[in-house]
């Protein structure tokens, strides 16, 4: 039979002998454990000093793109700190060489591949975004549900400034994949509307009425010429496709829009030209009798 003292005693002797061996050899590294953690400390004072410079540094380079501009931005901070973390895993662990590291992150990238599989794309998919994609900080976008201000796009994420205020964080692997709106990509956009007049205007009169009402507008663009296209014969009007060009900012778009149909309703009342709302004709096959009972 197994002596169950004994047991127990060899047990309690190693987990002994282990946690004494544990504490030696943590009071052997603990000088090289806290120089490991003031070359952290330095690590990062030494990356918010060089995030500083080479933003100030860009702020000159007119000829890069701001996108681009953006990537040497985080990147400078991001290399500095593999640098740091690399010397302080030296430091800390003397025996490991930088050939010691790289090869176990060939080991180590699979495996963080896979456990950190949505934020590798993200980062990757913001580097493509900041490399190559027509968008910059200020432009207004719509992506899919998302539609608002860039107020800044990172290596991770962009932020985006909605109209009722909310800030949203999306991620870039969606900004990469879905479809996206950049309504500010240049100076002026083309804004359109569609209004009908009744069946008894002449379409000629109320195409060149329409068209000197939007031309009199003072943020409608003067570089394009203002449309006015007879589009369809609609259930109770004529309607009309109004195309013209403004400033690509969402508040000229809506104001522009607010003053065109403003405009456009007064010029057609003073001329006398209805813009008639949907109405219906019933038709009897047979005259009917209609009497009126009077109580």
């Amino acid at each position: 039979m197994i002596n169950t003292q004994h047991v127990y005693k060899g047990a309690t002797h190693a987990i002994h002998t282990s946690v004494i061996s544990i504490y030696y050899d943590l009071l052997e590294r603990l000088p090289l454990i806290v120089a490991g953690i003031i070359f952290i400390i330095l690590t990062w004072i030494v990356a918010k000093i060089v995030y500083k410079i080479v933003g100030r540094s860009l702020k000159n380079k007119k000829k890069l793109r701001p996108s681009l501009k953006e990537i040497i931005h985080q990147a400078s901070s991001t290399i500095v700190w593999i640098i740091g973390i690399v010397i302080t895993i030296i430091i800390i662990f003397p025996g490991v060489t930088p050939a010691k590291i790289v090869a176990g992150l060939g080991i180590g990238t699979i495996a963080i591949g896979f456990a950190f599989k949505d934020i590798v794309e993200n980062f990757l998919a913001g580097i493509i975004i900041l490399w190559s994609f027509p968008m910059k900080s200020g432009d207004y976008i719509k992506c899919g549900d998302v539609e608002g201000i860039i107020e800044k796009i990172t290596i991770r994420s962009t932020k985006i400034r909605v109209v009722n205020g909310e800030l949203i964080l999306l991620p870039n692997a969606i900004l990469f994949k879905d479809p996206v709106k950049i309504m500010t990509n240049k100076p002026l956009y083309r804004n359109k509307i569609i209004c009908g007049v009744s069946y008894d205007a002449k379409i000629a009169v109320a195409r060149k009425i329409i068209k000197d009402a939007v031309e009199s507008c003072q943020l409608v663009s003067k570089e394009y010429e203002v449309k006015v296209s007879a589009h369809e014969f609609a259930d109770s009007s004529i309607n009309f496709v109004i195309t013209w060009w403004c400033q690509s900012t969402m508040g000229y778009i809506r104001t522009s829009k607010d003053e065109v149909i403003e405009k456009i309703k007064d010029a057609l009342d003073d001329a006398g030209i209805e813009i008639p709302f949907p109405q219906r004709t019933l038709s009897f096959e047979k005259s009917a009798n209609l009497k009126v009972e009077q109580k």
